[in-house]
C-alpha cells in the first residue's frame, strides 16, 4: 500500500506531499469503514487473538530502532539524505529518486503497518476511528519536536506526547478537586500540542535534537572523561 501510494506521489515536494498523503490516509480511512464484510464497518473487529503483550511491544520497538539506525548509516541512508539535502544533486550523482523515494514509502507503510498490528493485537479490537486525523497529527507532533534529523529526538519525543496524552486525558473529563465539581475540557489535548507545535518551530526551528544523536560511546565519555572504552 505504501508503495502503490507512493509512486503517484513522487513528483510532489514539501507540503503538497505532505497534503497529498494525508488525503490519501483519509481516503483509505474511508473505504475501510465502508468494507462492511471485511472490516465490519465502522463497528471495526472486535475480540481479536492476543498475540503480544507490552514487553514484546516494547522488544519490536528497540528493534526497529536498531534497524532504522542501520539503514540511516548503509549506503540507502545516504542517498535519502541526498535527497532531502538537494534533490537535483542526488539525482546528477547517479542517486535513483523514484527507486529510493519509492522504497523509503514502501519501508514507512511496513513499520506502520507492524505498529497498528501489535495495537490491534494488544487492545484485541480495532477499527477506522482508531486511526483518524488525531493519530496523525499526534505522530507529525512527534516528528517536529524530537527533530526531523534525528532518530533520538523522535524516540524522547514519542515518549513525552505519549504520556501528555494519557495526562490530559483526564483533564478533558469532568473532576472533582476537593469537593468543587469541575466540568471537562473537550480538545484540551489538541489545545496543548498545537500550543508545543508552535513553540518548537518558534525556538526550535529543527526540534528539540536538530541531527544530533546520542550514543553509548557519546554517553560514556560525558559520564567518565579522560577514559576510554
Amino acid at each position: 500500500v505504501g508503495f502503490l501510494v507512493g509512486v503517484p506521489c513522487l513528483r510532489l515536494k514539501g507540503d503538497y506531499l505532505a497534503i497529498v498523503t494525508f488525503g490519501f490516509s483519509e481516503i483509505i480511512r474511508v473505504i475501510f469503514n465502508n468494507l462492511q464484510n471485511v472490516t465490519n464497518g465502522p463497528i471495526g473487529l472486535k475480540g481479536l487473538p492476543i498475540y503480544t503483550n507490552l514487553w514484546w511491544s516494547f522488544g519490536i520497538a528497540i528493534l526497529t530502532v536498531l534497524v532504522v539506525k542501520n539503514l540511516i548509516n548503509s549506503s540507502y541512508g545516504r542517498a535519502l539524505k541526498s535527497i532531502r539535502e538537494n534533490e537535483s544533486a542526488a539525482e546528477a550523482m547517479g542517486v535513483s529518486l523514484f527507486f529510493h523515494k519509492s522504497l523509503a514509502f514502501a519501508i514507512g507503510a511496513f513499520f506502520a503497518g507492524l505498529g497498528g498490528a501489535l495495537l490491534g493485537s494488544f487492545i484485541m479490537t480495532i477499527d477506522p476511528n482508531t486511526f483518524s486525523f488525531l493519530l496523525t497529527f499526534q505522530l507529525i507532533v512527534i516528528v517536529i519536536v524530537g527533530g526531523l534529523g534525528s532518530i533520538t529526538g523522535t524516540v524522547i519525543s514519542a515518549i513525552i506526547i505519549t504520556v501528555l496524552m494519557e495526562v490530559l486525558r483526564s483533564v478533558e473529563a469532568p473532576m472533582n478537586i476537593f469537593g468543587l465539581h469541575l466540568p471537562g475540557i473537550p480538545g484540551m489535548r489538541m489545545l496543548v500540542f498545537a500550543i508545543l507545535l508552535m513553540a518548537v518551530v518558534l525556538f526550535f526551528k529543527e526540534g528539540l535534537m536538530g541531527k544530533k544523536e546520542w550514543s553509548w560511546d557519546g554517553l560514556f565519555k560525558k559520564s567518565f572523561p579522560g577514559k576510554e572504552r
